[in-house]
């Protein structure tokens, strides 16, 4: 199902306004539930991808069974980009398709896993916070890249991990999922902690570094955009 999305009326037009409405927004963010266990309920993947030469976001969502990774249901959304291209500020350009593929779903998606961050951004609040805060569901951020902050010694094996470190702050952490490959960079989103969030990602990758849910997102938006041109 294909989703085509607007920007939403009152949607920020410039970085102040998109600023003041991250500084409304942040502290609402929940940071105090352990969230899903592994393995409780479905598992949802978000990703996003770009044609900017014709000014079109895709964005999918894919609802995994968390033991088989069978795919429950999937939806995407095409719209236009809702936003100029600032660091720090990503996720208004891509939050209405989003917003439009999750509500596109029938079933409950559980725990929303972005391909991007939550708590692990300069102003502690990037696409997972954004996320959960603006539809209460427990959400989180599995980055392939770092961002700014500084990471500790991570050992060569499968699970290790090494905090994300804003000065004396653990805002994420470095997590390897296969041993001898680069990391990803873990952060809380809203409504589960960093450990389970960590839990989650490595019982999403049992062959691949990237989780299963935004590895099967990330192919499906850009199946979307690439539809979209036609």
């Amino acid at each position: 199902m294909v989703t085509i999305t607007g920007i939403p009326e009152g949607w920020p037009a410039d970085e102040a306004a998109a600023r003041a409405v991250q500084d409304a927004l942040r502290g609402r963010v929940v940071l105090d539930e352990p969230g899903p266990p592994p393995g409780a309920g479905p598992v949802t993947g978000i990703d996003v991808a770009y044609d900017d030469g014709r000014d079109v976001v895709a964005a999918a969502a894919v609802v995994l069974d968390p033991v088989t990774f069978a795919v429950i249901e999937q939806a995407t959304a095409v719209g236009r980009v809702a936003f100029p291209y600032v660091p720090g500020l990503l996720a208004f350009r891509e939050i209405p398709a989003v917003l439009g593929a999750l509500e596109a779903l029938r079933t409950d998606p559980g725990l929303v896993i972005c391909d991007g961050y939550g708590l692990a951004h300069p102003r502690r609040f990037g696409l997972a916070s954004h996320l959960g805060v603006l539809t209460g569901l427990p959400t989180m951020g599995v980055a392939k890249n770092p961002f700014v902050f500084a990471e500790g010694e991570l050992g060569a094996e499968r699970g290790s991990a090494a905090p994300l470190l804003d000065g004396p702050e653990e805002v994420g952490r470095a997590l390897r999922t296969r041993d001898g490959v680069k990391p990803v960079y873990v952060s809380v989103g809203h409504r589960v902690s960093l450990d389970t969030a960590c839990a989650h990602t490595l019982a999403l990758t049992p062959e691949f570094r990237q989780p299963e849910t935004t590895r099967r997102a990330d192919r499906l938006c850009r199946d979307a955009l690439a539809a979209a041109a036609h």
